[in-house]
């Protein structure tokens, strides 16, 4: 980058405020405003900021890792999977007859596991020549006892009301309280993907993360009793009233009218609202604590091995551990913002947990943000949402405009038909320019 560029960034003191003003005025204008490019629907524009604002969490994780320690991340689908199980291990109601049918064994199974990989960490390095060998015999037997166990348990939990259930269920607790649990679990698999990965080169990293991303993805999808898999879970409580319980208040009605939305508008944009206050808090929490670290001496170490680990090195820093102190504490960012998706969203689909949509569009909010400054992938992550969403709708009567002097027939239908998928085309476009006349973000790092 010139110099010249450089000067540039540090003169524009205003360039982050009046960026996030242009988002805010966007979603202002989607609220108010009604034609070919808005929607006039405050429903609409708050549901666009709440997801961007968990988009946000989610970079935020993201550029912990990366912004910080050069980590690259390219599993972030998995550790959000993981997050999002924790509403619905702590949070719905239990299943009756699911740990009578075998909740017991499934804990002593689970167990068994645990305590095979300890045992198996213990004799590794006290065993010699023979370790592999010894290490080896462990696993396999670990292995045989640990499917002795669980498969008869999981066949009994899943037969238990498989039409209704067939699911371990929760705890019955406050759905806030599964919000750290989340963050907690993808913390947990964060430390055991990282004493593995962590000792590779960064491409491997990569290959590794990306691999175990879509590992854990899998195991959600096909494991029902966890959380019903591919059948979907449904009815996880809420942190805010629900929309009926707003609409048969007998005082709503009359605030509906003072709002000039009918009962029905008037509750969605409540709850919403609710929403979007807690999701601004764990935001600014979370920004808080990352710009705390981020100034501390240990955030300069931090940014010291990005820059060069031979050197931070040399200087008696333990660039491994630190690269796992990161990680887990990125991916444990990472599964608070699946907690809090599911948690909005009221039901947990894995199916949706699409590597598109939860690692591409995540890396691209970070990087056109600007990776290393947090307020950046904050920014990032609420404009590039918003385009995702809204491109998907203008680029429909876009291409109307383009295709109206053709005469009716296939070419123009085709135009018309594949518009909808032009947001893959604008957020490469997006990503392609701002890696050229903004390499280091639209909110650089200082």
């Amino acid at each position: 980058m010139s110099t010249a560029t450089r000067q540039a960034e540090r003169a524009s003191p205003w360039r982050a405020p009046l960026l996030f003003a242009a988002v805010a005025v966007l979603v202002i204008l989607e609220g108010t405003t009604r034609n070919a490019l808005f929607s006039g629907s405050w429903n609409t524009a708050l549901g666009i900021l709440n997801l961007g604002l968990i988009s946000a969490v989610t970079a935020l994780g993201v550029n912990m890792m990366w912004g910080y320690a050069g980590l690259f991340n390219a599993g972030i689908v998995g550790f959000m999977a993981l997050g999002a199980l924790a509403p619905v291990l702590i949070s719905t109601a239990p299943v009756p007859g699911a740990w009578d049918a075998g909740g017991t064994r499934l804990l002593f199974a689970l167990a068994l596991g645990l305590g095979t990989l300890a045992l198996a960490a213990w004799v590794w390095p006290r065993t010699g020549a023979w370790r592999g060998v010894a290490v080896g015999a462990i696993l396999i037997a670990g292995f045989v006892l640990f499917r002795w166990a669980f498969d008869p348990a999981v066949t009994a939990i899943e037969a238990n009301n498989a039409a209704s259930y067939g699911n371990i269920g929760g705890l019955g607790w406050p759905v806030l309280l599964s919000w750290p649990v989340g963050a907690a679990l993808a913390a947990a698999a964060a430390w055991a993907v990282g004493k593995v990965a962590l000792g590779l080169r960064s491409d491997y990293l990569a290959i590794a993360t990306l691999g175990i991303g879509e590992i854990i993805v899998a195991v959600v999808k096909n494991e029902d009793w966890i959380a019903r898999g591919v059948k979907n879970m449904s009815g996880i409580p809420r942190p805010v009233p629900y929309e009926l319980d707003l609409q048969n208040h007998p005082e709503f009605p009359e605030l509906a009218n003072r709002l000039g939305m009918s009962v029905a508008e008037a509750s969605g944009v409540w709850v919403k609202i609710g929403y979007a206050s807690l999701f601004t808090a764990v935001l600014l929490a979370v920004i808080l604590l990352a710009q705390l670290a981020l100034n501390s001496p240990w955030g300069r170490m931090m940014r010291a091995i990005r820059d060069n680990e031979v050197a931070a090195g040399a200087m008696g820093k333990n660039v491994t551990a630190r690269h796992l102190q990161v990680f887990v504490i990125g991916c444990a960012v990472v599964g608070l913002s699946g907690a809090m998706l599911v948690t909005y969203d009221g039901i947990l689909n894995p199916t949706a947990f699409a590597p598109l949509r939860y690692t591409f569009l995540i890396w691209v909010m970070v990087i056109v943000g600007g990776s290393g400054n947090n307020w950046g992938a904050v920014l990032g992550a609420l404009l590039i949402w918003f385009l995702w969403i809204k491109v998907e709708v203008w680029g429909p009567a876009l291409m109307g405009v383009l295709t109206a002097p053709l005469p009716p027939g296939d070419l123009r239908n085709h135009l018309l038909g594949s518009a909808p998928h032009m947001r893959f085309i604008v957020m490469g476009l997006i990503l392609l320019l701002v890696l050229r006349f903004a390499p280091r973000g639209l909110v650089p790092e200082r």
